[in-house]
């Protein structure tokens, strides 16, 4: 009946109407306060777009598209070694920079990079999405846990003569080791459970790694148990496959509670 905006926006109208005539919980003083913190939200995304946007014409008078082409073209003698070096300068940059403003600015120029190796678009995209998605996530939580440890702790090991090393390694790793457990969770939790993407990266095609091939086991390809019930829930109606789908999900369900079980001990 409606597209994704015109599904949002009905949907805000639906729960203010309840909210305000059925459960009668939202006055005129807390719709303006709404107001308010979305403008300050979407100001803050504009301000965002508008210098991507400065900065993308910035790169097209450089030529940087071209530029990077040769870049890559130099370091990388194939598509997997470009997808490895794509996948870390998203790390890096993903630590620093606002993942909305690398997508809209670095993407564009690596595009005619990836296809210059025979590197589809859409997988190409899908392989960024991923990147962003799990692997800044994860540092961004081990900084802020590092970051929180008592600096007045590091330097009283530091007067006391211990060596820079033992201090970072004593004292802030073990007293931050619940946020680093806490984002190698979070980012698990999220490479495991996500669906969408990883089918797309895995397409149709089922493959399991076979041990007997060597080192080459650890970077074959193999369909993630996510993807698989979601490309399989058409499915349901036969009862081996659902009972094969509702084993798949009991997996994921048991990888679910150890990781958070572990994460637990860990604090």
């Amino acid at each position: 009946l409606f597209s994704p905006t015109e599904a949002a926006a009905v949907t805000v109208a639906y729960a203010l109407l309840v909210s305000s005539l059925i459960y009668r919980q939202m006055s005129f003083k807390k719709l303006w306060s709404c107001f308010y913190d979305t403008t300050i939200v979407s100001s803050a995304i504009a301000w965002n777009l508008g210098g991507v946007a400065m900065m993308g014409v910035v790169l097209a008078m450089e030529n940087a598209p071209a530029q990077m082409t040769v870049l890559f073209t130099t370091w990388a003698d194939g598509p997997v070694v470009f997808l490895l070096l794509v996948c870390l300068l998203l790390l890096v940059l993903g630590c620093f920079i606002d993942l909305l403003a690398l997508l809209l600015v670095l993407v564009p120029s690596l595009i005619p990079v990836a296809t210059t190796f025979g590197i589809d678009p859409v997988h190409f995209g899908v392989v960024v999405i991923l990147t962003l998605m799990i692997a800044p996530l994860m540092v961004a939580v081990f900084v802020d846990g590092l970051r929180a440890v008592p600096r007045g702790w590091l330097e009283g090991s530091l007067g006391l003569g211990i060596n820079r090393w033992r201090t970072f390694w004593k004292i802030g790793v073990r007293t931050a080791r619940p946020a680093l457990f806490t984002g190698t969770v979070l980012a698990t939790a999220r490479a495991m459970g996500e669906a969408v993407m990883l089918a797309m990266v895995c397409g149709g095609v089922g493959f399991a790694p076979n041990p007997a091939d060597g080192l080459i086991f650890f970077v074959e390809p193999a369909k993630p148990l996510s993807s698989t019930i979601l490309q399989l829930s058409e499915e349901l109606t036969a009862p081996p496959m659902r009972s094969t789908i509702f084993a798949i999900a009991a997996i994921l369900l048991f990888s679910a509670v150890m990781l958070s079980l572990a994460g637990w001990a860990a604090k």
